[in-house]
Formats: structure tokens, C-alpha cells, sequence
């Protein structure tokens, strides 16, 4: 099963397995219908009816091997559709990322009460053996004095600030509390970085496509980032080799804030460092830039995570975040020919 298939991530993953005929049946739980015929995902075409989901929120849709069911906010109905299909692994990619999405209230369903209805239909459905999460290095948040490189094991150094940060912290909290009590369910836990790449739309991605960087005046913060096709190869390998566990999913070293308005051609577009917030939410209420409260503190006191655990589990980055940063831009089509990446090998981690 997988929540989220009309997303990237779980149309992406939704396409790996449909190509793996070992891969008997494949459930995609989503509060949006997913085009199953995006060339992303790939599916075959439609064959069967389509029939009303089992919350009647929406058609179920028959692809192949492929049955899309249409959900609420709380996906309410994980319960029945697990028991019915007695499916054995759950990829769970509809964790929410972006505050300014959706509403605070609908954040919480989808996050933190859609993650313990799929808890507890796991707990109650003998068939499932593996559950992995795709979350996000918003978990640590980013405060002055934190440690330049956070390990998995460590914890924040002051609460959440926001509601998506509460809300991440919540449903990492409840995740390893199943761990605890479910040991015959093997859990792996992703924390993906800031994710850069052609086909991933956050607000960083989008500002930077605009030739635009938001800045925090008096503020140049080393940050990190991974590159889209790096994240997709993680979850690919605890998917496909059951590596359970919680790791960070981030390219080798940071670069200045400022660097990389310069690869990306992008006018560094100042805030006040004093009432950011409140200057931040005018702007996003008039359309002029979207900065979500999460990514304030970011810009400020940027960001970056210990990498080397997943290395240990064998996963071999292909991009470290400078690189991510130099594709991005030239997909963006915003880098000249001529622009080499400066070294940041200093910077990366050991």
C-alpha cells in the first residue's frame, strides 16, 4: 500500500512497483485522485470499473495490479482497505511538508491523525511486515546553537515553532512508539532534506525558478540540500532491501545562502531581520513571495544533518549539495554554460 500516489514521491514510488511483477497487488490511498495515466507513474490503462471507495469519499480505480482509492483528510478508511486487501508493507508518502498548502487544521488530519489511523490499522492487520515513512529534516527545526551536523538520535534543542514542525515531531513520536511495541514490524523512518530537482515543486524550488531568493538581511546561513533523484534511490533502497531504521537523507557539506542565488542567478530579496514573520505572511497573503514560517529560521540560521548513517546501510550519494544545486540550475536554465561549482569539501561531513 502506499498513501499519497497523486504526490511525486508516491506516484514515483507507485511506478517502481508496478514495474516489479513480483509485486502482487498495489494499493495507492490518496485524498486526491492520482492521474494514473501521468506519464510519471506509467501504469496500464485502465481495465475495470470504477467502484466507490469503502468511505465513499470517492471511485476506487482499477489499474492492472494497481487500486486507487480515494480518501478524507484522516484517510479513515486505512482501517478497511488493509483488512480487506491484506496488503504486507506500507509506504506511507503523504506526510505533508509545506505549511502554507493547506489550512493548520487540515494539516493536522492529514499528518498527525492520518498517521495513527495508519498505525492502528497496521497493529490490528496481522499481514503487514514493513512500514516505511517518508519524513523531513524539519524535525530538528533550526535554532543559533545547534550542532552543525544533527544525528538521528538526537533531539531538538527547543520546541517547534510552527504547526508543521509540531506536527512532524508528533508523528515521529507516535512511529517510534509502534516501533516499540510492533518489533515483528520492521519500520524505516526518512528524513529528507531540502529536496532539489526538475519534478519537485517546494518553495525553495520555486523561488529560485523565478530568479528569486528570499534572504534574511545581515543573514548568509549555510544550508544543505539533496538532489530529487538521490531522495527517490533512498527510498528506494529500504523499500527494496528492508533497512529499517530512521535516517537522514542529505548530499555531502553546505554552501552559503548567498552562493546559491549566484549558481541559481537568483536576486537575493531581503527581509527585515526584526518582525520576519509578520513581513513574511503580508508578502505571502499578496502572492509577492511565498516563504513558509519553516523555512524562516531556516534562512536565518540555515541548516544541514549527519549523512553517514545511511551511507552505512549502503546507500552511495551521487550528488553532494553543491551538486544538487548546479542541476537544479541548469535544468532551471538559469546557470551559464561556463559556471563551475566552487569547492566545499571543508564542509562536508566526516
Amino acid at each position: 500500500m502506499v498513501t499519497g500516489p497523486a504526490t511525486y514521491w508516491g506516484g514515483q514510488v507507485v511506478r517502481w512497483l508496478v514495474a516489479d511483477p513480483d509485486v502482487e497487488l498495489i494499493v495507492g490511498l490518496d485524498i486526491k485522485t492520482p492521474d494514473v495515466r501521468a506519464p510519471d507513474i506509467r501504469a496500464p490503462d485502465i481495465k475495470g470499473p470504477d467502484v466507490r471507495g469503502p468511505d465513499g469519499t470517492g471511485p476506487n480505480v482499477l489499474v492492472d495490479r494497481t487500486e486507487y482509492v480515494r480518501t478524507a483528510n484522516s484517510y479513515a478508511a486505512l482501517a478497511s482497505v488493509v483488512q480487506r486487501t491484506q496488503v504486507d508493507t506500507i509506504i506511507h508518502a503523504s506526510l505533508l511538508v509545506n505549511s502554507t498548502a493547506t489550512s493548520g487544521r487540515a494539516l493536522h488530519e492529514v499528518n498527525v491523525i492520518g498517521t495513527l489511523n495508519l498505525l492502528a490499522a497496521a497493529t490490528a492487520a496481522t499481514s503487514v511486515r514493513q512500514l516505511v515513512v517518508k519524513s523531513s529534516t524539519l524535525v530538528y527545526g533550526s535554532a543559533l546553537r545547534d550542532p552543525a551536523w544533527p544525528r538521528e538520535d538526537l533531539a531538538r534543542s527547543s520546541p517547534a515553532r510552527n504547526d508543521l514542525e509540531r506536527s512532524l515531531v508528533e508523528v515521529e513520536r507516535n512511529l517510534a512508539e509502534f516501533a516499540h511495541d510492533n518489533p515483528a514490524t520492521l519500520v524505516s523512518v526518512l528524513r529528507l532534506g531540502e529536496v532539489l530537482g526538475p519534478d519537485v515543486d517546494t518553495a525553495i524550488s520555486r523561488c529560485l525558478g523565478r530568479g528569486i531568493a528570499p534572504c534574511i538581511a545581515g543573514f548568509d546561513p549555510l544550508v544543505q540540500f539533496v538532489e530529487q533523484q538521490d531522495a527517490l534511490r533512498a527510498l528506494e533502497l529500504v523499500i527494496g532491501r528492508q533497512v529499517p531504521g530512521t535516517y537522514n537523507v542529505a548530499g555531502d557539506g553546505r554552501l552559503p545562502w548567498s552562493e546559491v542565488a549566484s549558481m541559481c542567478r537568483a536576486r537575493l530579496v531581503p527581509l527585515p531581520p526584526l518582525l520576519t514573520g509578520s513581513v513574511a505572511a503580508v508578502l505571502r497573503r499578496t502572492g509577492l513571495l511565498d516563504v513558509p514560517p519553516e523555512l524562516l529560521t531556516w534562512l536565518r540560521y540555515g541548516g544541514g544533518v549527519d549523512n553517514q548513517a545511511l551511507k552505512r546501510a549502503g546507500f552511495a550519494y551521487r550528488f553532494t549539495s553543491a551538486g544538487a544545486v548546479e542541476r537544479f540550475a541548469q535544468a532551471s536554465q538559469v546557470a551559464s554554460q561556463s559556471w563551475r561549482p566552487a569547492s566545499h569539501s571543508s564542509d562536508v561531513t566526516a
